[in-house]
C-alpha cells in the first residue's frame, strides 16, 4: 500500500512546486533570453505530433549531446526508418544539436517534472524507446515510460558518490522508479553496483563502458587544426584552457602570467564552458589589461596578443587540434571536471585540476597509465605547461599514451547496439 502511494505523493509534490518552476524559469529567462526559446515545451505544450516510430534520446547539455554522435550514427544506419528526437535541458544543448545534426534529428526541450507536462510530452512524441545519456533520474518521466511499456535505457550511466548519497535520502522513491524494468548500461562496475544499491534489477544492469570513447574525430580535423594554427598563430607555442568556469579563469590567467615570464611568446586559447559567460570573460580580460583577440571578431592575432578567446560554440575540437598542451577546466574549483577524452584523442598532454569527482573513473584511468597530469594550483599549472613546452619528447610520449587509451577503450557502442537490436527489432516493438 505504502509502495503504491509513493509515486502519487511525489506527483502531488511536483504540482505544488509548479510556482517555483515558473519563478525560476522567468528569472533565468530575464538573465539569459535564450531560455525563452520554446518555453511552452517546458510545461508540456508546443511539441511536434509524431507517430510511434520514434527513438527518443535525452542529453542534458553540450557534453552529453556531443556523446550522442556515434550513437545516432549507428541508429541511423541500423534503423533508417525511425525518427530520432533529441531533448535537452539547456539552450546551449539545443544549439549543439542544431550545429551537429542540422535536420537529421528533431530537437525538443524536456518538460519539467510535472505529471501533466510529462504526459503531454509522451502523447505528442510517442517514443517506442527512451535512451537517457549518462544519468538523469526523474521519477515522473520514468514511471510514465513504465505505464506506457516504453523501453528505457540509461546509456553510459554513472552515479557519483555525492549523487548516491542524495538519492539514498529518497531511497523508497528511487527503488520504485528503478523497478519499472529500466535497463542500466553502466559506465563502470562501481556505477552498476551503485544503481543496484538503489533498486535496479541485477539482470537488467550491465557494464557497457563509456560511450564517449567511441566518438570518431572528423577525418580532416588534424589538417584543419594545422591550417587554423598557421593562419592565426604562425609558429607560436600554444596551450589551451577549455571548458572553464566562473572563478577559474582568474586562476588560469594568473598561471599564464607566470608562463609568459619563462616563455614570452606563449599563447593561451581560453574557452569558457558556457556561452552566456563569454562577455563576462571578455570583461575580465579588459579589466586585467590583457592583449587578446576573440574568435568572433576575426581580428589578426599579432605578436603582442597573449590570449585568444574561443567565444564560439562547436569549435572546441578545432582549438584543441591547434594546441600543444591542454588543460580541461571545471577542475580547479569544485565543479567536478569535464571530458578529458577530446584532447586525449588528439594526442595532447592532458592537464586537469584536483576537482574531478564527476569524471573520477576516466581521470583515474588516464593517470594510472601516465597519460594525464593533476595540477594543484595556478603555480603548479604554470610549471607543468612550461615543463612540457621545454620537453617536446616527453610531451609527445604522454600525448601518445592518452591517444592509445582512447583507442583501447572503444567498444561501448557495440555492447549497447547488441541490446538495442533486440529492443528495436520490428518483431519486438
Amino acid at each position: 500500500m505504502v509502495k503504491a502511494l509513493i509515486p502519487f505523493i511525489y506527483a502531488i509534490v511536483t504540482y505544488f512546486l509548479l510556482p517555483v518552476y515558473i519563478l525560476f524559469w522567468v528569472v533565468k529567462s530575464i538573465l539569459n533570453k535564450t531560455y525563452w526559446d520554446r518555453i511552452g515545451q517546458r510545461f508540456g505544450w508546443g511539441y511536434p505530433t509524431l507517430d510511434s516510430n520514434v527513438i527518443w534520446i535525452h542529453a542534458v547539455s553540450v557534453g552529453e549531446v556531443q556523446a550522442t554522435i556515434p550513437l545516432v550514427a549507428a541508429l541511423k544506419v541500423r534503423f533508417p526508418e525511425k525518427k530520432v528526437v533529441i531533448t535537452t535541458v539547456t539552450p546551449t544543448g539545443s544549439e549543439q544539436v542544431k550545429k551537429i545534426y542540422k535536420n537529421q534529428v528533431i530537437h525538443c526541450y524536456i518538460p519539467f517534472e510535472i505529471l501533466f507536462a510529462v504526459r503531454n510530452f509522451f502523447n505528442a512524441i510517442k517514443p517506442s524507446i527512451a535512451l537517457i545519456m549518462e544519468t538523469e533520474i526523474w521519477p515522473n518521466l520514468y514511471n510514465e515510460c513504465g505505464q506506457r511499456n516504453i523501453s528505457l535505457v540509461l546509456v553510459s550511466a554513472k552515479i557519483s558518490t555525492k549523487s548516491l548519497k542524495n538519492y539514498k535520502r529518497l531511497l523508497p522513491l528511487f527503488r520504485e522508479t528503478l523497478s519499472h524494468g529500466i535497463l542500466i548500461a553502466a559506465q563502470t562496475k562501481i556505477d552498476a553496483e551503485r544503481f543496484m544499491a538503489l533498486g535496479a534489477d541485477k539482470s537488467k544492469t550491465w557494464v557497457m563502458g563509456n560511450i564517449k570513447f567511441d566518438f570518431n574525430l572528423p577525418p580532416d580535423m588534424g589538417i584543419r587544426g594545422i591550417n587554423f594554427r598557421y593562419d592565426n598563430f604562425q609558429d607560436r607555442p600554444v596551450w589551451i584552457a577549455a571548458s572553464t568556469h566562473e572563478g577559474e579563469e582568474e586562476l588560469i590567467l594568473n598561471a599564464h602570467k607566470k608562463i609568459l615570464k619563462k616563455v614570452n611568446n606563449m599563447l593561451l586559447i581560453l574557452v569558457p564552458r558556457h556561452p552566456e559567460r563569454f562577455i563576462k570573460v571578455e570583461q575580465l580580460l579588459e579589466k586585467d589589461h590583457w592583449k587578446y583577440v576573440s574568435r568572433t571578431t576575426g581580428e589578426v592575432v599579432n605578436k603582442s596578443c597573449k590570449v585568444f578567446l574561443g567565444d564560439t560554440m562547436g569549435e572546441l575540437l578545432l582549438f584543441y587540434s591547434a594546441s600543444d598542451i591542454s588543460f580541461v577546466g571545471g577542475s580547479m574549483i569544485p565543479v567536478g571536471g569535464h571530458n578529458l577524452l577530446e584532447p586525449a584523442s588528439l594526442g595532447l598532454p592532458v592537464l586537469t585540476g584536483t576537482y574531478m569527482f564527476d569524471q573520477k573513473e576516466m581521470t583515474d584511468l588516464l593517470i594510472k597509465e601516465g597519460a594525464a597530469i593533476i595540477v594543484k594550483n595556478e603555480s603548479d599549472l604554470a610549471e607543468k605547461i612550461v615543463f612540457y613546452h621545454l620537453n617536446e619528447e616527453k610531451c609527445e610520449i604522454i600525448g601518445k599514451k592518452a591517444q592509445n587509451i582512447v583507442l583501447k577503450n572503444k567498444g561501448a557502442l557495440t555492447s549497447l547496439m547488441e541490446r538495442l537490436d533486440l529492443l528495436l527489432s520490428d518483431e519486438l516493438i
